[in-house]
C-alpha cells in the first residue's frame, strides 16, 4: 500500500485515527431463396442462358458444414468434446493443461462451436486458468468470442473455488492451518487489479469470526483508519485481527508505508485486549508475512 496519505479521528494514542492509501445489394430474381447459411456465385445457364446461383464452400470451422470424408464439423466438434470430458475424468485435472481445462469450462457456455481457439487466447492475455476464471468481466469482454454466459461460467468457477477455500479455514483455528488460509485469501485477492485492504476477526480460540474487506483502493494504495479497524474488531468481539492486502503489481514486498500502518495498529489494539497476529500481503505469485520478516 504506497503513496499513503492520512485522515482520521481522536483515540486513546494520539494518532491511531490516521489513514493510510495503502457492420449488397440483392437482385431480385424468379430463383429459389438461397439458403441462410450458404454464400453463392454467379455461373452461366446450362440450357436456358439464365444465370444460375451456385453454393461456394465456407469455412471449415463453421458450424454444420462438411468436410472432405462427410463428417460435418458439428460432429468433430461433438468427437472432440467427449473426448476432452472421458480424458478428465480418467486422468483428473491435473492431466489437462490450463487451456483444456478452460474448453472444458466453455463446452456449457458455447455449446455449438469449437472453443479450444478461444481458450488458448485467454491463457496467451492471462497467463493462467486461475487467471481467467479471477478476471474482471471488463477485461474477458475485450476477448473476441467471450460473452454473458462465458462470463457466468467463470464467475460460477471463481465462486465455488473460494467458498470450498473458505470452508476449510472457517472452523480451524487460522494459526493451525495457515496454508489454508494463504490459500484462500490467494484466491479471494491474488488476482485483483486494484488493492484490497480485508481483516480475517478472531476469537480467542483463533476461529474465524468474521472475514470483511475494510477498503477498496487503486493499483497501488488503499485508505486504511486505524480507529476503524480497531472500533470494528470491538463491535465483533474479537480476540485478535489478521491483517490483509494485496499487491496488483505482483510483488509482495511489504513497503515502508505498510510496515508503520502496522505497527500503529498493534499499539491501538493491543491496550483494549485485541491482538495483531500478522499482516499478509498478497501477490500473482506468493505472499510476505510482516510477522515471519520480523517487521512488526
Amino acid at each position: 500500500m504506497a503513496d499513503r496519505n492520512g485522515g482520521g479521528g481522536d483515540n486513546p494514542q494520539g494518532k491511531a485515527g490516521q489513514g493510510y492509501l495503502f457492420e449488397e445489394r440483392a437482385t431480385k430474381t424468379d430463383a429459389a431463396p438461397k439458403p441462410a447459411d450458404q454464400d453463392t456465385i454467379d455461373t452461366p445457364g446450362i440450357a436456358s442462358g439464365i444465370p444460375q446461383r451456385l453454393p461456394t464452400q465456407k469455412s471449415d470451422a463453421e458450424p454444420g458444414l462438411s468436410t472432405a470424408d462427410g463428417q460435418t464439423t458439428e460432429n468433430l466438434n461433438a468427437g472432440h468434446r467427449q473426448r476432452l470430458r472421458q480424458r478428465f475424468l480418467k486422468t483428473g485435472p491435473e492431466g489437462l493443461p490450463d487451456y483444456e481445462l478452460l474448453e472444458l469450462a466453455l463446452f456449457n457456455a458455447i455449446p455449438r462451436r469449437d472453443t479450444q481457439d478461444l481458450a488458448k487466447r485467454l491463457i496467451a492475455r492471462f497467463g493462467s486458468f486461475a487467471e481467467v476464471i479471477a478476471a474482471s468481466d471488463e477485461r474477458l469482454r475485450e476477448v473476441k468470442g467471450i460473452g454473458d454466459a462465458a462470463i457466468v461460467e467463470f464467475r460460477l468457477l471463481h465462486a465455488a473455488a473460494l467458498r470450498l477455500a473458505k470452508s476449510r479455514i472457517a472452523a480451524r483455528p487460522a494459526l493451525t492451518s495457515w496454508s489454508e488460509v494463504i490459500d484462500y485469501l490467494r484466491i479471494a485477492q491474488g488476482f485483483e487489479t486494484r488493492e484490497q485492504f480485508r481483516i480475517l476477526f478472531l476469537d480467542k480460540r483463533n476461529v474465524l469470526i468474521a472475514d470483511e474487506v475494510q477498503g477498496r483502493g487503486t493499483v497501488d494504495h488503499t485508505p486504511v483508519y486505524v480507529r476503524e479497524v480497531v472500533k470494528r474488531a470491538l463491535e465483533l468481539s474479537a480476540s485478535a485481527i489478521i491483517l490483509v492486502h494485496n499487491h496488483p503489481s505482483g510483488d509482495p514486498t511489504p513497503s515502508k508505508a505498510d510496515v508503520d500502518m502496522t505497527r500503529m495498529i498493534v499499539e491501538a489494539a493491543k491496550p483494549l485486549g485485541v491482538s495483531v497476529h500478522d499482516h499478509i500481503i498478497i501477490g500473482r505469485h506468493g505472499h510476505s508475512s510482516l510477522k515471519g520478516l520480523r517487521l512488526m
